[in-house]
């Protein structure tokens, strides 16, 4: 045997049988700015009540002024919308209340006439109890659907997450969320001699169900497509603790997706981006599912919506420092190999203006923390013009959930002062939820009029991001200040020689500190973008002076 090769061979063997390798993700996505809309919320266009895909379309300026580059669509197929289209019928057609497949093409054409890219979100792990597959999978007669979904063989067993009914096959099915979402069969990665029903990922029933997917994939990005968020990402093989065949299932998909579409983009809902990542998703979100960093900066412990000891709350409780040890192993782990996205809010829990942090101040401080920290950053609807989560919504296509009503973040977007706000024609009592009742709710029109609003300032920080590296995605972060029950957030951005100082105070009392700073010469800090903050430098230190609910961003000069 030549030693030298043996040698060889085991330095890279980890290297090329364990660590799955990659193209990079497009390169747009190391300056995009992302909208996420909730379609049925967002604009209608035929007075029915209930926004729609031309709705989308006719707003599309406005998102692009907004200084938007990609938008991620809630569901738009074809449902039973007991679960808000989250339970889908047909896969490759758009809801009728939304319109038709020829107007999701043209809203895909418009876009990219404007440079915006239209991303949907992919419901990869489940159906609606009223899908044709499921129907055809439930009959005792065997056929191509009966292995699309996953079936005990005795309708008498039923373990946790199995759900019985009246079905002509003997036996029961594998929900994914509700009752109502039965789980496609992607397999197990580790049988149970318990549980005979349990199919490897290697049988027909799962194999058939992979080459679906890859088809409704292909079938969107064809018509023109940018790309997916795809809904609960992890969760489609089934007892796969370590991800192992989760992992070779999307790195399956990701080969194949960027070998026909090489500017597409495939985002998860994991909640951990290192994971995902690895799994070969591009993208990934820190929010409130799978780690409390999210939580305790917006929310109280356990996820309660009260606000008062979160970090950012007047009242100055909180901590960031569970966020920013999860946010900075995340982006270590991730390093080159994709991005992470904080989000201002989604469709699943509330905004930024709810409970306490309600006034304008606030939520500055918020957007001004979240637009400035390094990732992909993304405004959900609304969010821009400070939005209000609507407490005590009736239950509305699923929105009820064990913490909470979502509904709350999914009501129809303000557009200007009129009885319906501009969102539809229709009588507000017919609109798809009720709209913001207050007298004083914020509207685009009046915001985009006043250069001093919330959503200029918004707009500010995007067009900041894009005109500062130091300030964008790839941008280095360090944090200076980011202690237990401590105040003010204090962070270094950097990328080559440009380097700014950012300082967030949410609470309501003034903050003093000064901090060890590396710096040479006559260091002077220029306020690019503050409210009641200022920075000195002297003898090897910062001295921060931080207003009662602030922020700061300022660019080191030497």
């Amino acid at each position: 045997m030549n030693w030298k090769k043996w040698l060889t061979a085991l330095l890279f063997f980890p290297t090329t049988m364990f660590a799955q390798k990659f193209k990079p993700a497009p390169d747009w996505l190391k300056t995009a700015a992302f909208y996420q809309i909730y379609p049925q919320s967002f604009k209608d266009s035929d007075g029915d009540g209930i926004g729609d895909i031309n709705g989308i379309t006719s707003k599309l300026d406005y998102i692009k002024w907004l200084g938007m580059d990609a938008i991620w669509l809630n569901p738009c197929f074809e449902s039973s919308f007991q679960d808000a289209g989250y339970d889908v019928t047909d896969f490759y057609r758009v809801a009728k209340r939304y319109g038709t497949n020829d107007d999701l093409k043209r809203l895909f054409r418009e876009a990219h006439k404007r440079n915006i890219r239209v991303c949907l979100d992919l419901v990869a792990g489940h159906t609606s109890i009223d899908h044709p597959w499921f129907k055809e999978s439930q009959k005792a007669t065997k056929n191509e659907y009966s292995g699309r979904y996953i079936w005990t063989n005795d309708s008498t067993v039923k373990p946790d997450r199995y759900v019985s009914g009246k079905f002509e096959r003997n036996g029961t099915f594998r929900k994914n969320f509700f009752d109502i979402q039965p789980a496609l069969n992607y397999g197990f990665a580790t049988l149970d001699p318990a549980h005979p029903w349990e199919q490897p990922v290697t049988a027909e029933g799962p194999q058939a169900t992979r080459k679906e997917l890859m088809r409704i994939i292909d079938f969107w990005m064809t018509m023109g497509c940018d790309g997916f968020r795809v809904d609960m990402a992890s969760s489609l093989i089934k007892n796969d603790p370590d991800k192992t065949e989760t992992n070779k299932l999307w790195a399956e998909i990701r080969q194949h997706f960027q070998s026909k579409f090489p500017q597409g983009i495939l985002i998860a809902e994991w909640g951990n981006p290192a994971r995902a990542i690895k799994a070969g998703f591009m993208m990934d979100f820190i929010i409130h599912l799978g780690n409390d960093g999210y939580s305790s900066l917006f929310f109280n412990k356990e996820g309660t919506y009260r606000h008062d000891t979160c970090y950012f709350s007047e009242e100055g409780n909180g901590t960031p420092k569970i966020f920013v040890d999860y946010y900075l192993e995340q982006l270590k782990k991730v390093g080159e190999n994709g991005y992470i996205c904080v989000p201002t809010a989604n469709h699943d829990y509330q905004r930024p203006n709810c409970g306490i942090r309600e006034s304008e101040e606030q939520l500055r401080t918020v957007t001004a923390f979240l637009m400035t920290i390094a990732g992909v950053p993304l405004f959900y609807y609304g969010d821009e013009i400070g939005m209000r989560f609507i407490p005590g919504l009736p239950n509305k296509e699923g929105s009820v959930v064990r913490k909470g009503n979502r509904a709350g973040s999914r009501t129809p977007m303000q557009w200007n002062t009129s009885r319906g706000a501009g969102f539809s024609t229709a009588d507000p009592e017919q609109f798809y939820l009720p709209i913001d009742p207050s007298e004083c709710r914020p509207n685009v029109e009046a915001e985009m009029a006043n250069p001093s609003s919330l959503l200029h300032f918004n707009r500010r920080l995007l067009q900041l991001r894009k005109q500062y590296p130091a300030l964008g995605t790839r941008g280095s972060i360090r944090f200076l200040y980011a202690e237990d029950g401590k105040y003010p957030l204090v962070y270094e951005r950097a990328a080559g020689k440009e380097k700014f100082i950012v300082v967030i105070n949410p609470a309501a009392r003034e903050e003093k500190v000064s901090l060890p700073y590396n710096a040479i010469g006559d260091v002077r800090f220029e306020p690019v973008l503050a409210n009641r903050s200022a920075i000195s430098f002297s003898e090897g230190r910062l001295r921060i002076d931080a207003g009662k609910v602030s922020y700061g961003i300022f660019k080191i000069k030497n």
